[in-house]
């Protein structure tokens, strides 16, 4: 029971809209306006809880850049958010505004993102501080070369900062991902009350 409570605590921590307006407004030179999804996915989906995320640009909302489709889970150590490739992506695009949406979502095309999985762990009460699970195993396709992915991400009830690289697998240098600092996020929007004892453990 604690632990259902626990990853309740988390997933309503997760569940919102994400916008960097103020921090793009102050910086429009180096940060592009860019909203953030977290929703709760429907609970037939992974016979669990889980996630749809999307990132977007603020001017291109039905247009997301990056996409994914995520399980949570737990251990003793930490909450575990799983990633999952899918097919049809376009499909799916908008699902962040419209829960309809992902009514579309076809299980059987869902492929794990061996390496990708983002472990968290609470720092102090509603805060979050996650990272890509080690083993540099997180490969991302970018410009003609294959990269290991490291993701950061600090989230609380008010703000998502994050910042994401990518590394040369053979000389761990840097090959894309923020030259001007993290990206900073205020939660414009909760998607809190998607998340119920039967979204958590659904028994039917």
């Amino acid at each position: 029971m604690k632990m259902n409570l626990a990853i309740a605590e988390f997933a309503k921590t997760l569940a919102g809209v994400y916008d960097n307006i103020e921090q793009s407004q102050q910086n429009p030179k180096d940060f592009a306006r860019i909203n953030i999804f977290f929703r709760p996915l429907p609970w037939h989906v992974f016979q669990g809880p889980g996630f749809y995320s999307e990132q977007c640009y603020d001017y291109a909302p039905w247009d997301p850049y990056r996409q994914g489709i995520h399980r949570l889970t737990a251990s003793k150590e930490s909450f575990i958010v799983e990633n999952y490739g899918f097919a049809n992506p376009r499909r799916l695009a908008g699902a962040g505004r419209d829960a309809e949406l992902m009514k579309d979502i076809n299980t059987a095309t869902l492929k794990k993102r061996c390496g990708c999985a983002m472990h968290f762990q609470q720092e102090k009460a509603g805060h979050y501080i996650g990272k890509v699970e080690p083993g540099k195993n997180c490969l991302v396709p970018r410009d003609g070369k294959l990269t290991y992915l490291v993701s950061e991400v600090e989230v609380d009830q008010e703000n998502w900062i994050s910042r994401d690289r990518g590394f040369d697998p053979k000389t761990d240098e840097q090959i894309w991902g923020s030259e001007h600092g993290l990206l900073k996020f205020k939660r414009i929007k909760s998607f809190s009350e998607e998340i119920s004892d039967e979204w958590l453990n659904n028994k039917a």
